[in-house]
């Protein structure tokens, strides 16, 4: 199985049998890129960085077979785009579901407090195959065991203890870091070493991928 990490929050995930999907094609990723020969695309949530509306209606345009996953809320507000219409299916935590070929189970229910007067929206953190773990905008603990976790190292909802606890606690063997791209690479750098240090005590290998990286699970 492979993990290609684009711009802030995307990844795809394409294995050895003609199996792929993506994640979060958001608005500050290389969505065409990412999407191409793509059926299947699961969504987290709805913000704009890990949804971008106007490309997936493009992508479902141009390819008759797309399906698009995600909570019931992100899922009403695509349904108004007449090209994503038919293509949607709105899922919540605790569900198991086939999608691009590859198995799924959901995980979370909700996004990660931001402030007190910010509404908490609905996200779900998703499980493909037993290999690799996106909680979206959460850290959200899966109950499986999970051989590689994707660490959003960065948000306005989280600080670098969190990051630390979220990375150590799901105990994946490998991590990779995502959600990066509102960092300078100062900070990055910075918040990256401190996951890595604490990481490896505890077993776990984090590493840095830069956009388009692709490496083998």
């Amino acid at each position: 199985m492979q993990l290609t990490k684009f711009t802030h929050s995307c990844v795809r995930i394409d294995d050895d049998h003609d199996r792929r999907l993506v994640i979060d094609p958001g608005v500050y990723s290389e969505v065409a890129e990412a999407l191409e020969g793509i059926d299947a695309v699961l969504l987290t949530h709805q913000h704009p960085d890990h949804v971008d509306a106007g490309a997936l209606a493009g992508a479902a345009t141009n390819n008759p077979d797309l399906r698009i996953w995600g909570p019931r809320d992100v899922i009403d507000q695509l349904a108004k785009v007449e090209a994503l219409d038919a293509r949607l299916t709105a899922i919540g935590p605790g569900e198991s579901f086939i999608a691009g070929g590859l198995q799924v189970r959901t995980y979370g229910g909700q996004h990660a407090l931001i402030h007190s007067s910010i509404p908490i929206v609905a996200n779900v953190g998703y499980l493909v195959g037993e290999a690799v773990y996106d909680p979206g905008d959460s850290f959200t603990v899966p109950t499986a065991a999970v051989h590689t976790v994707l660490v959003p190292v960065h948000a306005p909802w989280s600080k670098v203890s969190e990051v630390i606890d979220f990375t150590v606690a799901v105990r994946a063997d490998r991590a990779f870091g995502v959600h990066d791209s509102l960092l300078t690479e100062i900070g990055r750098t910075m918040v990256e070493g401190h996951v890595s240090r604490i990481g490896a005590e505890f077993g776990v290998r984090f590493a840095h991928l830069t956009p388009r990286e692709t490496v083998d699970l």
